[in-house]
């Protein structure tokens, strides 16, 4: 029987096209500025938003969203600082919110261990109808973000100081991506988990950046890679009965491993023919 005839894998794969969008379009400014872990970062304290929503009854995606959106901008705030104390303020930050969410979720009534690995590594099967109206409306936010106003953002990842004196608005930006990274973060978290959501926001671009020329060109490429991947890991998954998250990481990483094999290989062969051309001396 096909798997289009549950509609729980229905859920699941359009789930999947989502994420594959969305991280890697916010993924990309991140690989740019050289900040490829805040992403995870970020998850760590997600997980205090759901955590907390467990505890108050509420939706643990929308108390995921408002704390790590707060999480971010502050996180953006002691980046801007700099110095050895941002580092580890971000680190004190980080750490809190995995230890928080896990201290929360042990308070919450009626939770269980179960509801926290969900979140951890993601539960892609679970998806709800509910789940999945917040993930399109959040994904379709952060697209039109990432993608609509990529000329500015693309000025501040490349050079944060020319953008400030050519007007741009580079603190207001700044808070917006990263909010825009909390906000992918949290429509991930049911897909890949907290705790794995980084990967697909860095790995599709590191493996597009190894065959891709130009900005724009290695971004397209990043996320049609990325939504084969996802697809691919959730249908993996059922027929393997495996962890969602842990099968689209892993199947990431190994076509990094094989795209970086190949690029470096057809390096090797272009400069091999380039030194073959070369006339020899008289």
């Amino acid at each position: 029987m096909s798997i289009l005839h549950y509609d729980f894998m229905i859920r699941a794969l359009i789930a999947a096209v989502l994420v594959g969008l969305t991280a890697p379009a916010v993924g990309i400014y991140l690989v740019q500025r050289r900040m490829s872990l805040v992403g995870d970062g970020i998850g760590h304290i997600a997980l205090t938003g759901v955590a907390l929503g467990f505890l108050t009854g509420t939706s643990p995606v929308i108390a995921a969203v408002i704390v790590a959106a707060i999480g971010a901008v502050a996180v953006e705030l002691i980046r801007s600082r700099g110095g050895a104390s941002g580092d580890v303020a971000l680190a004190m930050l980080f750490y809190g919110g995995i230890a928080g969410g896990v201290l929360l979720i042990s308070l919450a009534a009626g939770s269980s261990n179960v509801n926290l690995l969900g979140y951890l590594f993601g539960s892609l099967l679970t998806t709800a109808p509910s789940d999945l109206l917040v993930m399109g409306v959040l994904g379709a936010l952060v697209l039109a973000f990432t993608i609509g106003l990529r000329p500015w953002l693309f000025a501040i990842c490349h050079d944060e100081e020319f953008a400030r004196v050519s007007g741009v608005p580079v603190r207001v930006l700044n808070i917006a991506l990263a909010v825009s990274a909390a906000v992918t973060v949290t429509v991930a978290m049911r897909v890949v988990g907290v705790l794995l959501v980084s990967a697909l926001m860095v790995v599709p671009v590191a493996t597009a950046q190894q065959v891709a020329r130009g900005f724009v060109a290695t971004m397209a490429g990043a996320m049609a890679l990325s939504v084969t991947i996802a697809l691919t890991g959730a249908v993996g998954s059922f027929y393997l009965d495996v962890p969602s998250g842990a099968s689209i990481v892993v199947l990431a990483v190994l076509v990094f491993l094989v795209v970086t094999a190949l690029a470096a290989l057809g390096r090797r062969l272009a400069r091999r023919s380039a030194i073959a051309r070369q006339p020899s001396p008289a």
